[in-house]
């Protein structure tokens, strides 16, 4: 099952030999579920390359890949405090507005982080280098933070994104895919796909802040990436420029949009390894199910 998701991405690579793959990963728990992929395209014989600061927290040394790591002007305390308090506010009880808010600057200051440690690769010149002489067939990225689509752009390397979602719909714009606000619920706005007038004119609203507070935080990577390229880049213009996009959801979970062809679903990757819920957890564990509702 899980490589007959990942088949048009092994296409990608190679179809008559193993290929050499530049992985640019998001920290977090978005390396978890790329790990295990990673894992399984080194078993076909694939080369891999993983780049990352030495400053994260779960990116590690593994037999299935090559680690090339680089300094961040940053350290591993600050990045564990940040998740922190990025937990703390999302399992809130606060009131929407101040969760809110208590979000986009978590989100602010993981995106400050992100775009020094992509700043500090790019301008990295054995590492730029070593990838320039390299010649990848392909770079498998997390958009969430475009640094790899960047280098992919700079060496002419086709991009396979990896990801859940990126912040204010951009994954969806990037890939021009229809996401009317009339009809499809927006993050935060806790709206089914049934909604009524007042519930459609409060989407609209979430729909039009979104370009706003996704403009002030990704203006230092659109800055970045223009400065690199020598040429005017927005996010949604950077992200257009993937050739396959495969997503860590399903309609089971998300509610049904329109979506292109390079798009692939691929929800319940990340939950190859089953076992039981303990039923101690039971009312923890329905509760958190109603919550999402």
């Amino acid at each position: 099952m899980l490589m007959a998701l990942l088949l048009p991405f092994l296409c990608c690579l190679s179809t008559a030999a193993a290929g050499k793959l530049l992985v640019i990963p998001m920290d977090g728990s978005h390396w978890l579920s790329m790990k295990e992929v990673l894992a399984e395209l080194s078993r076909r014989g694939h080369e891999i390359v993983v780049v990352a600061p030495d400053s994260n927290i779960l990116i590690d040394s593994s037999e299935s890949y090559t680690m090339k790591k680089y300094s961040a002007p940053y350290k591993q305390e600050e990045m564990e405090e940040l998740l922190h308090s990025i937990s703390m506010t999302s399992f809130s009880e606060e009131p929407f507005l101040t969760r809110f808010l208590g979000i986009w600057e978590n989100f602010r200051k993981t995106s400050a982080l992100f775009h020094a440690a992509c700043s500090s690769l790019l301008y990295k010149k054995e590492l730029m280098k070593f990838i320039e002489d390299s010649q990848f067939d392909a770079v498998f990225t997390d958009p969430m933070t475009p640094c790899g689509q960047i280098v992919a752009l700079h060496f002419s390397i086709p991009t396979v994104f990896f990801l859940r979602g990126v912040p204010c719909s951009v994954d969806i714009y990037a890939a021009q895919s229809p996401s009317p606000p009339s009809y499809v619920p927006r993050l935060f706005s806790f709206s089914t796909d049934h909604m009524t007038f007042s519930e459609r004119v409060k989407n609209l609203l979430i729909s039009i802040s979104e370009y706003f507070t996704c403009s002030i935080i990704f203006s230092p990577f659109e800055r970045l990436a223009s400065d690199f390229l020598q040429k005017p880049m927005t996010l949604t213009q950077l992200l257009s420029h993937g050739s396959v996009w495969l997503k860590r959801t399903d309609f089971v979970f998300d509610y049904p949009m329109p979506v292109m062809p390079s798009m692939v679903f691929i929800g319940g990757i990340n939950c190859g390894k089953k076992k039981l819920i303990p039923q101690q957890e039971w009312p923890w564990y329905f509760l958190l199910i109603l919550k999402s509702q």
